[in-house]
């Protein structure tokens, strides 16, 4: 891309960001994070990042971003952590929820705290300024595939484990299903 080019994208890119471009990405993949974070610096953002839950609602209350990129599960806890804080000092940031375990259950919690859009790993970075940079009232496009019946089942699961509030035996006795077998499902990734 030539410089007359980059910076004609990074003109167009600023205009739908707006006057604070401040974005908090909060992921605990290093890798991922850095490459996310240099990408969204190159499409106009100015980028904080935490690779923790202590850190992300440190950074969160130091100075409340207008964007942000939160992973669900960090390390140290839940990335919904992450997005109270961010609704306690500030109602208007746009908040995508990004993780490796996406299901519909932690989607509609995450949209309830004030989260805009959820993606699942891996989303590239156009991804995530597309989502970032939704205008209120524009559609997302569907998804060419449906889920799978496995994927379904998965999503049950998960919904109920969110109804008990993330704990495992009353989810179990829910589904009269074994604990065990169900701390084995949690633990995997979502089916495709």
């Amino acid at each position: 891309m030539t410089e007359q080019n980059h910076d004609n994208f990074a003109a167009s890119d600023e205009d739908h960001i707006g006057p604070d471009a401040s974005l908090l990405i909060v992921d605990d993949d290093g890798p991922f994070l850095r490459r996310l974070a240099r990408a969204m610096e190159t499409r106009g953002f100015q980028v904080e990042t935490a690779e923790s839950v202590a850190e992300g609602v440190a950074k969160s209350k130091g100075r409340p971003p207008k964007y942000a990129v939160v992973d669900l599960r960090l390390g140290d806890g839940n990335g919904l952590d992450v997005i109270e804080a961010i609704r306690q000092r500030r109602d208007d940031t746009r908040i995508i929820v990004l993780t490796g375990y996406g299901n519909i259950a932690t989607a509609v919690t995450a949209v309830k705290l004030g989260a805009v859009d959820y993606l699942a790993k891996p989303a590239d970075a156009d991804d995530v300024f597309a989502a970032l940079t939704q205008r209120p009232g524009e559609k997302a496009e569907l998804p060419e595939n449906p889920m799978s019946a496995d994927r379904v089942r998965w999503e049950h699961i998960q919904r109920v484990y969110e109804m008990c509030e993330r704990n495992v035996s009353e989810t179990a006795r829910r589904l009269n299903m074994h604990r065990r077998t169900l701390q084995r499902i949690l633990a995997k990734r979502a089916p495709k």
